[in-house]
């Protein structure tokens, strides 16, 4: 009996060697969810003992690479770009991406290959000649795979560091309404052409969301300005007043003040006051308020 199978397995061995790369990948991958616990568990104790997992628990880890294992194989037989893309994406964004990092994660899939071949190798030792495609099918499955993986988690870290940025610019530049159609703007650090663009931004949607009509910019904080800079300051205060709103800039520096004048800048369009305090009390007489001393207040003034 045990001869018969062999000739059958050895006839069935043969035929492959006019099969397609397809009907290989159909094989091998049959061979993987056949040895799928035995091959996993490997799996998870080389990524163990390489310590590419230390921030999951084996609960965790266990859990993560069932999932991970299925999806790699389903991956492999799909063999279409979209489907080692969808893997990728998935592993990149999934419970892995947020414990390790870009090489660590590629160390991972790199060592799931190397167990999977390595069964494929015993499996298939006794004929060369199909060991030798099956192996070759295999290697060009998992390196798209590999390849898909890297790039998907640098895409995913890029795209995480974007959002970080993007929060931090939106805390740099902070609109606030103090009351009705006042806003201010105060901002500090270094200002470069790129800053300098999304303070606009927010400056203009802050005006159109809240129907402002005054908007004071506060630049105390800011230590210098290029001419480049202070070309986009002016183009902002002019770029509000087409939306109906004024703007007040205070707490210029003597070296700012310096540069729109070399620079050549029409001061008539742009309304300066010394600080911040000055500022505000300016854009609330335009607004027409006005400050009312209650009747304690007056009492104590009187009693000085």
């Amino acid at each position: 009996m045990a001869q018969a199978n062999a000739r059958g397995e050895n006839t069935r061995l043969t035929q492959t060697r006019t099969e397609p790369a397809s009907l290989l990948i159909r094989e091998l991958v049959a061979h993987l969810r056949e040895h799928r616990v035995e091959l996993r568990e490997e799996w998870v104790r080389r990524v163990t003992e390489a310590r590419l997992l230390t921030a999951l628990s084996e609960s965790e880890s266990m859990t993560n690479s069932a999932i991970i294992y299925d999806q790699y194989v389903d991956a492999l037989e799909a063999g279409s770009r979209d489907a080692v893309h969808e893997f990728a994406r998935t592993l990149a964004t999934g419970v892995i991406a947020q414990e390790v990092e870009t090489d660590k994660a590629l160390g991972i899939i790199l060592l799931m290959g190397d167990v999977s071949r390595r069964s494929l190798r015993t499996k298939y030792q006794s004929n060369v000649s199909l060991m030798n495609r099956i192996l070759d099918a295999f290697d060009e499955a998992t390196n798209r795979v590999s390849i898909a993986v890297a790039v998907g988690f640098v895409e995913q870290r890029e795209r995480t560091i974007r959002e970080q940025q993007e929060v931090l610019q939106e805390l740099s530049t902070p609109v606030l309404q103090v009351r009705d159609r006042l806003l201010i703007l105060p901002i500090s650090g270094v200002i470069d052409p790129l800053r300098a663009r999304r303070i606009t931004e927010h400056i203009l949607r802050a005006i159109r969301s809240t129907r402002a009509k005054v908007i004071v910019i506060d630049i105390t904080g800011v230590a210098a300005m290029d001419t480049g800079v202070a070309n986009h300051l002016v183009q902002t205060v002019e770029a509000s007043r087409l939306l109906g709103a004024s703007v007040i800039v205070t707490g210029l520096s003597p070296e700012i003040a310096q540069t729109l004048v070399r620079i050549g800048v029409d001061l008539t369009k742009m309304n300066t006051v010394g600080d911040l305090q000055g500022g505000i009390e300016q854009a609330e007489r335009y607004l027409g308020y006005s400050v009312v001393m209650t009747t304690e207040l007056q009492m104590e003034a009187n009693a000085r």
